[in-house]
Formats: structure tokens, sequence, C-alpha cells
């Protein structure tokens, strides 16, 4: 029988190389989607000693045309059964010194690029009554006032684009996970323009090796929402009671008592 295969953005390097790595040990074909060609083709190199076949797709995800090509594969190849929407930038620049072309960049990555691969990626797993798809985001979007701000947003956008896409594809047999990392040491620091080991101390950085696993692990739980770093799993469910309970009024006719 073909094996199943995986789709990873942000491949070449990191969160998404570390994952490629990990699937093809579990058994998975990969589409390896990152700019940088070369790294693609060293990591296809590398995973191909794992018996792993590997498609490399460069794609700059900040152009519409290659977010295209890159849905077009995921919507008409259909041994893809996982997902990884991956792709990001980070800037480390305060909030309102951030340049306009880097906020465009990043909302172009973060938000555009990724909401059209997530749904490109529901459309073909809902016809398929199977996949998984996991959405990269961070703990920013918990507690965005730890970093710039707009790359939060970005991550908390990710959040509730997920908790939507739960609701309404679940029942149609498409897993949707969320994985929410603390820092990491990868290469996103560095293209940021700073490096990590100065920003924070050395217990407050996971290896990333280690968060994948764990994240995979989560997924193997049945966990919607992963926060690796996260010690008491009944915080986040605590929290997400809290978060629903609030549904029931948040739209009413008229004002609350207080606000008369």
């Amino acid at each position: 029988m073909s094996k199943p295969k995986a789709l990873i953005t942000g491949a070449s390097a990191g969160i998404g190389k570390s994952y490629a790595q990990k699937l093809a040990r579990r058994g998975y074909d990969l589409v390896l989607v990152a700019r940088d060609g070369a790294r693609l083709e060293a990591l296809a190199a590398e995973l191909a000693e794992h018996g792993a076949t590997s498609q490399v797709l460069v794609a700059d995800l900040t152009q519409s045309a290659d977010v295209a090509r890159v849905e077009q594969v995921l919507e008409t190849d259909s041994a893809i059964a996982f997902f990884l929407n991956n792709a990001g930038v980070a800037p480390v620049a305060p909030l309102l010194q951030t340049p306009v072309e880097v906020i465009e960049r990043l909302i172009a990555l973060n938000v555009t690029a990724a909401t059209r691969l997530a749904l490109a990626a529901g459309r073909a797993f809902v016809v398929r009554k199977s996949g998984t798809i996991v959405n990269m985001a961070s703990i920013v979007a918990l507690n965005p006032e730890r970093f710039n701000g707009v790359y939060s947003g970005s991550k908390a956008f990710l959040l509730a684009l997920s908790h939507a896409m739960t609701r309404e594809l679940t029942e149609n047999g498409v897993t949707i996970q969320t994985v929410l990392p603390g820092a990491v040491r990868t290469e996103i620091w560095e293209r940021a323009g700073t490096d990590v080991s100065t920003r924070l101390p050395p217990e407050r950085i996971m290896d990333v090796d280690e968060m994948v696993e764990a994240a995979l692990k989560g997924l193997e739980l049945g966990e919607r929402i992963t926060i690796p770093s996260l010690p008491d799993a009944r915080q986040l469910a605590d929290a997400e009671a809290a978060r629903l309970t609030l549904g029931p009024n948040l739209s009413w006719a008229h004002p609350a008592e207080r606000y008369r």
C-alpha cells in the first residue's frame, strides 16, 4: 500500500524540519515547502535514509501565486493526510517601532497564507473524510503582552481560526490541533535579529526536537490545544471552560444592567 504524505510549510529548518524527520520515522512520505531549495533538497536526501520519499516545493508564501501552488497540491494529492501549517516570521522590535513592510510581510505569511492553506487542507480532508491539520501558534496567543504585538495577534488569529475549524470540520473526520510553544531554540530568533539566549534564561528555552515530540504526543493523546511547557493540563481545561461559559451571554438585545 502507498504511504500517507505529510505536507509541511517552513520545512527547511527548526520546527518544520524536526516534524519532517519525526514523521518520516513514523512512516510518512513528505511534501517539503520553504523558500530555500538547497536546504530542502538536503533534508529530502536525509529523509530518504529513513525510507521516506520527499517532494520539494520551493515557495515564498508571502506571494499569492506561490500560496496557490501549495493549495493545489493540498487539494489534488489524495495521499496527503497530515498538514503542518508552520511557516511564519517573528519580529522582536517594540510594536510601535516595527516597520510597516515587516508588518505587511508578517500578515501575508502568518495570517493570509496560513489561513488559505488551512482552509485548502480542510476542504481536501472533508472530501476524504480524514486528515490532520496542525496549526503552529504560540503561547503569545494567550499572553500577547510578552512579545511583539503584531506577531502575538497573528498567533491569536490562528488559534481562533482553529477553534472555528474544529467546530465545522471534526464531524467530517478531520482532526485539528493547535500547538502553542513557548520560546524554542530555532533560527526564527536569528532571522529577527536577536539571540534568544540573551533575551531569556536557559530554563525558559525549549529544544526544538523536545517540543515537537511533545506536540506529537499531545496529538496522540487527543489534545486539540497543546502547550508543551504547561505542567498542569487542568489550567488549560479551566481556561477553555471559562471561555465557553461566556458564550451564552455575549449577545443580547439590550446592554447589561451596569451600563444603564
